[in-house]
């Protein structure tokens, strides 16, 4: 079987000329796409060109995808505005993706890191928006950094066969350490304590994202990455944020040995599985439904909630 075509797309979005590839020109038969909304920031290719394998794989399973820079970024004109200022940018590239293959009639957003976080607080009045895929938020707060520093990183080191090796053999610096850690530890219980870091404005937008949006959500969360422990701090520790993720249409998949950007192709292709699986589902829900056979709730009878992959 051929590759999917790729093809480069050129729309306007304030003026500014933006850049983007496209995977695929035909849609399935339920005619779902993937939008990829880069973190950084940076652009459309990811890190060790993650988008390009991701985007591949899906449109060879009959997803199309199309990734793009935001203005300011890679090939794209214009000023970058910052993760929290794209709503434009993601519009634009929603109705240039709907150009560039006709036959799509529902659109899912995926975004990575604070791309995840540009995606929670995308308004998704546009009908063509049938769910998204958040890949370890960035909920970055000096609190919820300290805090996740000390359970990643500490926590980690003293079940490590290396660590235990330095120590017997004198080669760490044990007072060295210990400074660092009570360093660590005190900042996190001042930030704690610091009311202006409790919750920043764009965490409450994504809060108020999540809530309002009732189409399917997958949580794709790595387990070896600060800024996904971070965001595994604030929905353990946070009321409002721990009934958000226990709703129905939210789908929780950890991808325990997983990094950041999944850097080696094991968590690559895990990750692309894992989102592979939730847009089958989501595929069936949308075909039934257009038949009159099911509502968006029976998604839920199918979620994944707390699924481990290792």
């Amino acid at each position: 079987m051929s590759a999917p075509a790729e093809r480069c797309v050129v729309f306007s979005c304030g003026g500014s000329r933006l850049v983007g590839v496209v995977h695929g020109t035909h849609a399935a038969a339920a005619g779902i796409g993937v939008l990829v909304i880069v973190g950084g920031p940076q652009y459309r290719v990811g890190s060790h060109r993650q988008f390009v394998l991701m985007a591949r794989s899906l449109a060879a399973s009959g997803y199309p995808v199309m990734r793009f820079d935001y203005r300011g970024m890679g090939d794209s004109e214009g000023v970058f505005r910052g993760f929290e200022h794209v709503a434009e940018d993601v519009q634009a590239a929603i109705e240039a993706f709907a150009v560039a293959v006709p036959s799509l009639s529902h659109i899912v957003l995926w975004g990575l890191c604070d791309g995840a976080s540009a995606v929670a607080m995308q308004s998704m009045a546009d009908r063509r928006l049938s769910g998204m895929v958040l890949v370890n938020p960035w909920v970055r707060t000096a609190s919820g950094e300290a805090k996740a520093y000390v359970q990643q990183y500490y926590a980690r080191r003293l079940l490590q066969g290396s660590f235990w090796k330095k120590l017997l053999s004198g080669r760490l610096q044990i007072l060295r350490s210990v400074r660092e850690f009570v360093t660590a530890l005190y900042r996190a219980r001042q930030a704690l304590g610091d009311a202006s870091n409790a919750a920043l404005p764009f965490i409450e937008r994504m809060r108020r994202g999540i809530a309002a949006c009732e189409r399917p959500i997958l949580l794709l969360i790595s387990g070896r990455d600060l800024t996904a422990a971070e965001f595994v701090a604030l929905t353990r520790d946070d009321a409002a944020w721990s009934g958000l993720l226990a709703r129905a249409n939210v789908s929780l998949v950890r991808l325990e040995e997983a990094d950041h950007t999944f850097s080696s192709r094991t968590a690559l292709e895990r990750a692309v599985a894992a989102c592979r699986d939730w847009l089958d589902r989501l595929r069936a829900l949308l075909e039934a439904s257009a038949g009159g056979g099911a509502s968006a709730r029976s998604f839920l009878s199918a979620r994944e909630d707390g699924v481990r992959c290792r």
